[in-house]
């Protein structure tokens, strides 16, 4: 047996709430380890955020985690109103394996950070409440969206400064990481993405991962805060979109300009320990995140 065969099958995973995504990811979002999803903004990060919250009150035998989830947000303001929505859909669809009273929002747990000061004060905190919580569903799931917008502007482009960052860094990760080992949770951050500019640079043209480059809307993409932030994770996962010109059946393109667009997502694994180089496509919908199998793009 392989080893990354081995870590399939001793590793819990709580469900994307999609079989196709499930099936690219061998059952969903791994526990014991921190997992990041890279995108541009309003390619979905958030949306699989929420979703996999609101999956993760399943019962295990359905692919959850039977627990609640904390959310810490640092991009404002929460979107509670596209939270509420999805919940009012993943009930719909899982009505007969959820309690049959309450609402599942209520198990969604949500603070604001500001800085990462604070997410480090905020994650000294977590353990006893993890441990407090243990009379109702306990939190087995925790989110940060996104990492990035801690960094953004608090530090300068400074020896020190970087080194400082670096820190926090390998801190912030290495706590999250025992957390997850402690209390088996489901650890997953985002992270934005910054443009190369000049080819085979620095870290730009730094091979980090089973995709040699990111492309997405056209342009190339590299994740944002470094090779440092990258050695704080275990899996990557990339979300792309870009825009295509379809034709009707009879290879006319539709629309008053002549042509019609649509916007093809796809997600990426980059890299991970127990995945190979994948990708599948997968469309927005107010209902959530959703695969699409290959024969239909055809």
């Amino acid at each position: 047996m392989r080893p990354q065969n081995l870590l399939q099958l001793t590793t819990q995973k709580c469900t994307t709430g999609c079989p196709i995504l499930d099936g690219l990811l061998r059952g969903g979002i791994p526990c014991n380890s921190i997992t990041e999803i890279v995108a541009e903004s309003g390619s979905g990060k958030t949306q699989i955020c929420l979703q996999l919250s609101l999956h993760a009150q399943l019962p295990v035998s359905h692919g959850g985690l039977a627990a609640s989830s904390l959310y810490l947000h640092t991009e404002f303001p929460f979107p509670f109103r596209r939270l509420h929505r999805l919940s009012l859909s993943f009930v719909s669809s899982n009505a007969p394996h959820l309690p049959t009273n309450g609402n599942p929002c209520d198990r969604i747990f949500v603070q604001s950070v500001h800085t990462a000061d604070q997410l480090l004060e905020i994650m000294s905190k977590i353990e006893p409440f993890i441990e407090n919580s243990r009379g109702q569903p306990p939190v087995r799931l925790i989110v940060i969206d996104s990492v990035a917008a801690l960094f953004r502007s608090e530090f300068d482009n400074t020896p020190i400064e970087l080194k400082r960052r670096s820190c926090l860094f390998f801190k912030i990760s290495s706590e999250l990481k025992a957390l997850a080992k402690r209390f088996n949770l489901a650890v997953l951050v985002t992270n934005q993405v910054v443009d190369v500019v000049a080819p085979n640079v620095g870290i730009n043209g730094l091979k980090i991962g089973n995709l040699g480059c990111l492309y997405t809307s056209g342009r190339r993409v590299c994740p944002a805060l470094g090779l440092a932030w990258a050695n704080c994770v275990n899996s990557r996962l990339f979300l792309s979109r870009r825009e295509e010109v379809i034709a009707d059946k009879n290879g006319k393109f539709n629309g008053e300009s002549g042509e019609c667009n649509q916007t093809r997502r796809q997600l990426h694994v980059v890299f991970a320990p127990h995945l190979p180089e994948s990708s599948c496509d997968f469309v927005i919908t107010r209902d959530g995140i959703f695969g699409v199998e290959k024969q239909l793009l055809d």
